[in-house]
């Protein structure tokens, strides 16, 4: 409730919450002061609603406990607006906030935790990434952390880049892994779209070439002009990419939107946005150095060790 765009909407939902819950307060006294109809036999006089014949509504004062918990239910909903957010902008006595409270929890849970990654700090990633245990553990920060885009098995998928290959986008060592894991990736592939259809479907032919897909050997040889002016800034001469960019290469067979011409097109006229989201909010320098050496051991199946 503290995100507002001006103090004007601010005010306005402090307003409604207070004035709902004194009208509220206003109504229960105003009611008290009713006096009770009977009939001329002395019996309370109904309301003239009847239902199923001879089920009638009288009009009976509240009965005094039910007058306590409505009074009581809105002295502490005017309680807890005042200690907690909950009035526009305000952030109440206690400022309370469901940030500051998860990164405490987390603080709390990484020094109950260091006793247990105590024994890693001082050991390669490499080394770590053939502990069993510390890929236990790595497993279980990769679920968490990961799966949700690359998959539990992290196979990835369409716009998610597989993590059990060799193909590496910013490259797959221990530092450049870690290096993602901590600080995210944001790739940028720019729009095309100005360019002549001709020269897309050229160029689209003659990137399926590099990776000795089928295409149209006339088109392709065209197109290696088109892949000079606009493509090899990012992609190189070759077409292998650069990974300081996060440009891939495009002389293998790994294709993260799809290798298709109709997606190659759609790709050079459209472009892609990636992002991979920084973790070192949210993990520990400890947790990332695990979950460094579990994705690396993924495509590293001969790790070094204290051997």
């Amino acid at each position: 409730m503290s995100d507002f765009m001006n103090e004007g909407w601010s005010n306005y939902i402090t307003l409604v919450s207070l004035v709902g819950i004194i009208w509220c307060i206003w109504l229960l006294f105003s009611q008290r002061k009713a006096k009770v109809i009977h009939t001329a036999e002395g019996t309370v006089s109904d309301t003239g609603h009847v239902w199923d014949g001879d089920l009638r509504e009288l009009n009976n004062p509240l009965p005094n406990w039910w007058r306590w918990m409505y009074l009581i239910g809105c002295l502490f909903g005017l309680t807890y607006l005042a200690l907690y957010p909950g009035l526009g902008s305000y952030s109440g006595l206690l400022d309370f906030t469901t940030s500051k409270e998860l990164t405490t929890s987390m603080e709390q849970a990484n020094q109950e935790l260091k006793p247990i990654y105590a024994k890693y700090s001082n050991m390669s990633i490499e080394q770590v990434a053939v502990d069993p245990k510390a890929q236990e553990i790595g497993q279980r920060l990769f679920l968490n952390s990961c799966s949700q885009c690359h998959g539990s098995d992290a196979g990835g998928s369409t716009g998610f880049p597989n993590l059990t290959d060799a193909d590496w986008l910013y490259g797959g060592k221990p530092q450049d892994i870690q290096a993602t894991i901590t600080l995210g990736r944001n790739g940028v592939m720019p729009p095309f779209a100005a360019i002549a259809d001709q020269q897309v479907d050229d160029v689209a032919n003659y990137t399926r070439s590099l990776s000795s897909l089928p295409n149209d050997t006339k088109k392709s040889e065209r197109g290696a002009a088109v892949f000079k002016t606009y493509c090899v800034a990012c992609h190189g001469n070759d077409g292998k990419g650069n990974m300081a960019l996060g440009a891939p290469n495009l002389t293998d067979k790994v294709w993260l939107y799809g290798g298709s011409q109709e997606k190659i097109i759609e790709t050079i006229i459209k472009g892609r946005m990636a992002m991979m989201p920084a973790q070192d909010k949210v993990l520990s320098v400890e947790k990332i150095k695990l979950l460094t050496a579990y994705v690396w051991g993924l495509s590293n199946n001969k790790a070094t060790s204290d051997k």
